[in-house]
């Protein structure tokens, strides 16, 4: 009997694992929650309780096509490893199939699952193109993002990219499933509660039937343009998916190429812009594959790697509550908290505030984001502060320190997305809604806002001292 390993793949479509399954007459699916594992990863409770309603979506799919969908409960990666040898030894299942997970922790488990005795196969299917595949003339992974760029799209080019589709249900069908899967994993996932419920995000089959297509018709082309703009929705909102497996990388690639053909040999193309977000993904995912210690939490840069960093305590408590007297980085943090999602450009704009005006290590802010965001997925969480704290692979220049003020005024020039985060400026004229500690003084108010917790010009030239170091 062959036995369906759910892991971070919560879907149907493009299921490789799924489909070489029913294919050989699978039965049943077993998904393990790890509570402990995912506390020591900082799970937010937000992208659980997201994981929670697409496995119950799963269930029914599975169901139609002949496959019963068990949830069982483990502690850690250990526990879960020892669990899933007994299920299969208690129902005669003499092989496992599943999809690959890239992390550290994820790969040490499946090694020594392997090595077991267990017979599981695993299968490649959150990149678009495959890992160790994309390599320099030297036969090893880019270190900058632009070759890697030019060597991924002459791989697929040449390769073409592989995408399965649905497979077919068995002809005998089972029972209904039973509901009580519902009431497992809200018990056993401690770290899922009412006030981090996901319901603002549709199911993944809504967004493949209606947001994907409406995005590549009517907003992909303006995604350049519209995409640095908060109080405006000009991205795709896709990220959460992905980051659980509810929706592949491959399939959306081809969705987009079927539309636009000639964005392969044309990267001024209008949506070309936004195949590269697809492309940044695969370079932080190839980027873990083969250097797993960035798991580990280590900096890319290894001159990085034992660097003491002066921020103090209450300097990341006041960025982490929206407390820094920046409009726009205090807004963008409260949207995070209050919603478990940022925009992008808020993602470097805040993290720059961190790393460079506060000089508190980039590691206290990957955990806060993953323990925060529902589209958490560690090796562009990952990459994306280390690029930020100028610490990674093909990251920003140390000295670039983004003015929060500049970039305020360039892309939120109205105040919309401030005054929607920060009610406490409503009064503040537009003109000053940037930085408005000059127009409280003038008017003799002191308790509307908070005051600024370092003066940019100073903490630029502090970041710029420091890393010279």
């Amino acid at each position: 009997m062959v036995l369906l390993w759910i892991r971070r793949d919560l879907r149907c479509f493009d299921n490789p694992a799924l489909m070489d399954a029913v294919a050989n007459g699978c039965r049943y699916a077993l998904f393990i929650s790890t509570p402990q594992q995912w506390d020591l990863h900082h799970e937010a409770p937000i992208k659980l309780d997201f994981i929670r309603r697409h496995l119950l979506q799963l269930e029914q799919q599975l169901f139609e096509l002949g496959v019963k969908l068990v949830h069982l409960t483990s502690t850690d990666f250990s526990a879960q490893s020892e669990l899933l040898i007994r299920f299969c030894r208690e129902h005669h299942i003499h092989r496992v199939l599943a999809n690959s997970e890239p992390e550290f922790n994820e790969q040490q488990r499946d090694r020594s699952l392997l090595s077991s005795g267990l017979d599981i196969e695993f299968y490649d299917c959150d990149v678009i193109a495959p890992r160790g595949r994309v390599l320099n003339q030297s036969g090893e992974m880019f270190k900058v993002f632009t070759p890697f760029k030019k060597a991924w799209l002459k791989h697929v080019r040449e390769f073409g990219v592989e995408c399965i589709g649905r497979p077919q249900g068995l002809s005998k069908p089972l029972s209904p499933p039973a509901r009580d899967l519902i009431g497992e994993l809200n018990s056993s996932s401690s770290l899922i509660n009412s006030s981090s419920l996901s319901t603002s995000w549709p199911l993944a089959d809504e967004v493949m039937e209606k947001v994907i297509p409406h995005f590549f018709s009517a907003k992909v082309c303006d995604y350049k343009e519209r995409r640095d703009f908060p109080a405006i929705k000009g991205t795709s909102g896709l990220s959460p998916y992905l980051a659980i497996g509810a929706l592949s990388p491959r399939t959306l690639y081809q969705q987009l190429l079927a539309r636009y053909p000639q964005l392969i040999e044309d990267d001024n193309h209008p949506a070309f812009c936004w195949l590269n977000e697809l492309i940044w993904r695969d370079f932080y995912k190839h980027l873990l594959f083969h250097y797993p210690r960035l798991s580990k939490q280590t900096s890319f840069l290894e001159k990085y790697a034992k660097t003491q960093w002066p921020g103090t305590q209450a300097e990341f408590d006041a960025w982490s509550k929206g407390e820094t007297g920046y409009p726009l980085v205090d807004a963008a943090m409260r949207q995070l908290v209050r919603t478990g999602w940022m925009h992008n450009r808020l993602r470097m704009v805040v993290a720059s505030f961190l790393t460079k005006h506060l000089l508190v290590d980039w590691r206290q802010g990957e955990q806060f984001f993953m323990s925060h965001l529902i589209d958490g997925d560690h090796s562009a969480n990952n990459g994306g502060w280390q690029w930020a704290a100028s610490t990674g692979c093909d990251a920003q220049p140390y000295f670039r320190v983004f003015n929060p003020i500049l970039q305020s005024q360039k892309f939120d020039p109205n105040g919309d997305f401030i005054r929607k985060y920060l009610p406490e400026l409503n009064d503040i004229p537009t003109k000053y809604i940037h930085f408005p500690h000059d127009y409280m003084a003038k008017h003799g108010v002191s308790d509307t806002y908070w005051p600024p917790v370092v003066e940019h010009k100073a903490a630029r030239l502090r970041a710029i001292a420091f890393y010279k170091g």
